[in-house]
């Protein structure tokens, strides 16, 4: 086990947080879930290459704890409620940066965010501040890879 695992260990333990629902980057309004209800198949997430497409009340949502979206484009072609089309496609919303839980807020080294992510939407002010830029797309990527769960959406 790595040190940054031994650390995600010891805080995911202990720290909850509060999210909302993130819906796949392909939908056009958000009371078009409703439609997903009447599905029964779910097929949008099992093409989910990256299994990040979770049900929650009967809608597709987003759980970014493992991985991030690749855009793929998969969920939107299989869906069958008409719900999630390749036409509406959009960026989700950028998460925040939890100054009071980010290690390298609190002048730990931790890049793990910006490491992973491949657009460079997170940049490092000085040696310790990370903060995320207008190049974010929400593909979610440094959320699952954050050792405190310091990134993230709330709702």
């Amino acid at each position: 086990m790595q040190r940054r695992e031994v650390f995600g260990a010891l805080f995911r333990s202990t720290k909850s947080k509060k999210s909302f629902a993130l819906f796949p980057p392909y939908f056009d309004k958000v009371e078009d879930f409703e439609k997903c209800k009447e599905c029964e198949s779910k097929t949008c997430q099992n093409v989910c290459e990256e299994n990040i497409i979770v049900i929650v009340n009967d809608k597709p949502s987003l759980d970014f704890s493992k991985s991030g979206c690749t855009f793929c484009e998969e969920c939107a072609k299989v869906c069958e409620a008409g719900v999630l089309s390749i036409g509406y496609k959009k960026d989700i919303p950028a998460p925040k940066i939890d100054m009071l839980g980010c290690l390298a807020w609190h002048k730990t080294i931790c890049s793990m965010c910006k490491d992973i992510c491949e657009i460079d939407a997170i940049e490092f002010i000085g040696l310790f501040n990370p903060q995320i830029n207008q190049k974010c797309n929400g593909c979610g990527f440094c959320v699952g890879v954050c050792p405190t769960q310091a990134i993230g959406w709330e709702g």
